[in-house]
């Protein structure tokens, strides 16, 4: 394998890592949130559709920044009844056709229909209709299309990991087969 895959793969992967560590702070923020929502309005009838909101925008961005980062780390589902006892060869092209076949494509398609529909939030400045709410929808619409855009890198990664030959020295802790 190429020197320069190899650093892609390692760049590809610290960038989807940075990504999904730092968004991972969104559920402490997120539980925050909502505990203080509870206590705000049962507490001291004080509700807060702002504050309502901003648990929302959390969880969609936790969920749609951290896709990636939860393939990376083999967090998502696999039915994997068969394919645990292929081959290490027979696994790399499952995986090679179906991040070709599958993941890429839904991917492109994704943003090819979102696409749109977030530039005009963006061109609108779009706002939450609530009295009180944030008015960051635009920003809120704009992970639609982050979410594709990270998974694509991250599916790239994964592609370039097919190619890794992972019984030579160059397997360490940053080139991680996660599949096995």
């Amino acid at each position: 394998m190429t020197q320069n895959l190899l650093n892609s793969l390692l760049q590809l992967n610290r960038l989807t890592r940075l990504i999904g560590e730092s968004v991972r702070w969104l559920s402490l923020l997120m539980v925050i949130f909502s505990c203080l929502v509870v206590v705000l309005r049962y507490s001291f009838n004080i509700p807060s559709i702002a504050l309502q909101e901003a648990v929302m925008y959390l969880h969609a961005s936790l969920f749609m920044l951290g896709a990636a980062y939860t393939w990376q780390q083999g967090g998502h589902v696999r039915v994997d009844v068969f394919y645990r006892n292929w081959s290490p060869q027979r696994q790399a092209w499952v995986d090679r056709l179906g991040i070709l076949l599958l993941v890429l494509p839904v991917c492109l398609f994704m943003l090819w229909v979102s696409w749109d529909y977030v530039a005009n939030a963006w061109a609108i400045g779009e706002k939450s209709p609530e009295t009180g709410g944030l008015p960051f929808v635009y920003l809120l619409k704009s992970l639609i299309v982050a979410l594709p855009l990270l998974i694509i890198l991250q599916a790239l990664a994964e592609l370039a990991n097919t190619f890794v030959p992972h019984t030579d020295a160059h397997e360490s802790a940053e080139v991680e087969k996660h599949y096995g």
